[in-house]
């Protein structure tokens, strides 16, 4: 598991994301335990609270959960997560849309350059 990070947005949103990635991706499983909050926060080299901020989105976004004294992990829901992994399908193809746009293509041109 590895993170990146850019300047342009607060580290926190980063690493939702690429945490959403790997649970949706399926690189964590459905009742996977996720590491501690300070094993997740050192592989990532952020602060342990910035970590926990993160994951506390991800739980109120239901695709990890908490038992009290066992630690984090990913959701069971198969079928939440698969609409899950769709919503964030859509919305990197409409990003994508969205910057082919600007760069001047046409619709009939993109579907030409996806199809090479």
């Amino acid at each position: 598991m590895e993170f990146d990070f850019s300047n342009d947005r607060p580290i926190y949103i980063q690493l939702v994301e690429q945490l959403e990635l790997y649970i949706i991706s399926g690189q964590f499983s459905p009742g996977d335990k996720l590491p501690s909050v300070r094993e997740l926060a050192a592989l990532a080299k952020v602060n342990p609270n910035t970590m926990q901020k993160a994951l506390q989105e991800l739980e109120d976004r239901r695709l990890i959960m908490t038992e009290r004294t066992n630690g984090k992990f990913v959701t069971d829901d198969e079928r939440f997560l698969a609409k899950s992994q769709h919503r964030f399908a859509n919305q990197k193809v409409k990003k994508f849309l969205q910057e082919m746009y600007e760069l001047g293509f046409s619709r009939d041109e993109i579907i030409k350059l996806i199809k090479n």
